[in-house]
């Protein structure tokens, strides 16, 4: 039995986040992917310090393992990352959950995040199963915009 703590996001946490990123099982950008993107530490930790990119992180034995970030301007869910060690644990339902409080916090009645379209991706299913719903849209990458509602 793992008991992981949660906390806020710090801006010192944006280059552990990166390099958790390169190494989840699905989905995974390396520091020169996200980089293509125009994701950098400095500029994670950046959207960290200016409250534009809220988040929270997980933590085992003072290591990070996982994280969750969103969008305070848009409502997006941006990324949901965890190690694969550590999947199957209801961390990253923990993770996601605690977004979904703080954005609720802010006022939002609706949150959105792009999702991958293949069944075949633990992802689809994670995220349906909590109650995400299709919109039938997809982004520029083909995946699915999931919505969620939430009641104040």
């Amino acid at each position: 039995m793992i008991n992981p703590t949660f906390r806020p996001a710090v801006p010192d946490d944006a280059s552990m986040c990166i390099a958790i990123r390169g190494l989840t099982r699905e989905n995974a950008f390396s520091e020169e992917d996200l980089r293509a993107l125009g994701i950098t530490a400095q500029s994670w930790s950046a959207g960290i310090q200016d409250g534009s990119s809220p988040g929270f992180v997980a933590c085992l034995d003072g290591r990070m393992i996982g994280y969750c970030f969103g969008d305070r301007d848009t409502g997006e869910i941006t990324v949901l990352a965890l190690l694969p060690a550590y999947e199957g644990r209801g961390i990253g339902r923990t993770l996601l959950g605690l977004m979904i409080e703080d954005f609720k916090r802010k006022g939002f009645k609706r949150l959105f995040l792009a999702c991958a379209s293949d069944p075949d991706v633990r992802s689809y299913g994670f995220y349906r199963r909590l109650g995400w719903t299709a919109t039938g849209e997809q982004d520029a990458y083909g995946d699915d915009i999931l919505e969620l509602s939430i009641e104040q």
